[in-house]
């Protein structure tokens, strides 16, 4: 909804990628980055050229690895203009930014 209220609207290119995007990233902050008693957050935001999808966890020992267990950094990496990894005072916030089409 928040996609379609930036002019994104469903069923996009865009709009497919950034959810690929917040699935992959989400399911690995919950199934790597886990911590008891704390949860993940999750932020998207509508940049001029882009939109930026952030996924925080507690667990900043988990740095994520696209070659390790599956393919779902891969698809991140394939659909996405720049990915990363920034390290927060608890845990860390993997990043990706899907770049908007003409």
């Amino acid at each position: 909804m928040q996609l379609h209220a930036w002019g994104i609207p469903h069923g996009t290119g865009v709009a497919g990628d950034v959810g690929l995007v917040i699935a992959e990233l989400a399911g690995n902050a919950v199934t790597h980055g886990r911590v008891p008693g704390r949860d993940f957050e999750l932020r998207v935001t509508r940049l001029d050229v882009a939109v930026r999808v952030e996924v925080s966890d507690g667990r900043r020992d988990r740095r994520p690895r696209p070659t390790e267990n599956g393919y779902g950094l891969r698809l991140v990496g394939a659909v996405a203009a720049a990915w990363g990894v920034c390290d927060r005072l608890v845990g860390k916030t993997v990043w990706a930014e899907c770049a908007l089409r003409g």
